[in-house]
């Protein structure tokens, strides 16, 4: 059996004439940069989350990156972020002048270890940017608690937790705004880049939509130096034919995780996905944990399974953060579980068979 990491070639088929009548759509009214469908997304999107305003922009990059600039952050500033992320939480960071500060993970769910944030805090602390990652809620209350106390901007990175959940209320709506990517691979993926912003902030959303078109809201009408970072038509119209589906969506995954979580329980040598309290796991991405990840990743290759690791180097680590001088000791449980941490296969369309062939030779590998 051939067990793909992800299959996104399944979900078109399953929505395909909707997909192609948006396509054509588009194309027929050469609606391509921004124009109706972008506007019909950012209205649709902005209602399905229950917040005033959601911006597009290029990518999910950008989102973070337009958000920070927008509220004033600059060189001589710090933010403080997790240690195990994507790059771009962090890149984006460096790219307004500021300062990343870098906190350790929690030993159970991934995410920032918020009895580490407090320590982090200086005079040129502006901005706490948790990460919900891999589909799991960070403990955003207490992280916002933290906010309020010392007078700092709270910004969600929601890239990998589309519709994720915190006692009942979704994530990317507890702080100023929330950012999103929607790359392909995401639970609400695109057919190339996109990215948006929520926020109920009026005065943020302004500057946004401005800085990502160039600094105008109308043509030509420039109020102040931006950048190029629009959504193109396409993605929007395919975004919101998929939108109506993303809870389901969303659903299968978790129900999938709790059949390999179900199946890998009794499995000593890994360490199974935790799911915090009074939250929604959507499961971007299921990860196990094992001392013996590589013969383990090279053992289901060899029976057709792909996996995946996210991510094979923690930001204090890269070469790109060298200048920081940071060593294992500062964030041991990131440094250690990027050695050990590895993604099976996880999708909606995702089926029994398929868990019950990846679980039983992970089982056989053990064995």
């Amino acid at each position: 059996m051939k067990v793909p990491f992800g299959d996104l070639r399944t979900q078109y088929q399953s929505i395909k004439s909707d997909i192609d009548n948006a396509i054509r759509s588009v194309i027929d009214e050469t609606a391509f940069i921004r124009g109706k469908y972008v506007a019909e997304f950012e209205k649709a999107y902005a209602a399905m989350y229950g917040v005033k305003h959601c911006i597009s922009c290029a990518n999910g990059t950008d989102a973070i990156y337009i958000t920070l600039k927008m509220l004033g952050i600059g060189p001589g500033d710090e933010v403080i972020t997790v240690a195990n992320s994507w790059i771009s939480t962090s890149e984006t960071i460096t790219q307004t002048g500021a300062r990343p500060v870098f906190v350790d993970i929690e030993p159970d769910y991934y995410t920032i270890d918020v009895s580490k944030i407090e320590e982090k805090i200086t005079s040129r602390t502006k901005v706490v940017l948790p990460v919900h990652l891999y589909g799991q809620p960070a403990e955003i209350e207490r992280i916002k608690e933290i906010c309020k106390t010392y007078n700092l901007h709270l910004v969600e990175d929601c890239a990998q937790s589309h519709f994720a959940e915190y006692k009942g209320r979704r994530v990317g709506t507890f702080g100023i705004a929330g950012t999103f990517s929607f790359y392909p691979g995401k639970n609400l993926g695109a057919y190339g880049d996109a990215g948006a912003i929520i926020t109920n902030d009026d005065d943020l959303a302004k500057m946004s939509t401005m800085y990502a078109n160039h600094g105008a809201l109308k043509k030509h009408l420039h109020e102040m130096e931006g950048i190029n970072s629009r959504m193109d038509g396409l993605q929007a119209a395919i975004l919101t034919v998929k939108l109506p589906h993303i809870n389901e969506w969303n659903q299968k995954r978790y129900t999938n995780a709790l059949l390999y979580s179900e199946r890998l329980k009794d499995c000593k040598e890994i360490h199974i996905p935790g799911l915090r309290p009074n939250s929604t796991h959507i499961f971007h991405l299921y990860v196990i944990r094992t001392e013996r990840r590589e013969e383990l990743q090279s053992y289901l290759n060899d029976y057709g399974i792909e996996t995946a690791i996210h991510y094979p180097t923690s930001l204090p680590f890269l070469k790109a953060y060298a200048y920081l001088g940071h060593c294992p000791d500062d964030f041991p449980v990131a440094y250690r579980y990027q050695k050990e941490i590895l993604s099976l296969p996880m999708y909606p369309e995702l089926s029994e068979d398929m868990i019950d062939y990846v679980t039983t030779k992970i089982r056989e590998f053990f064995k």
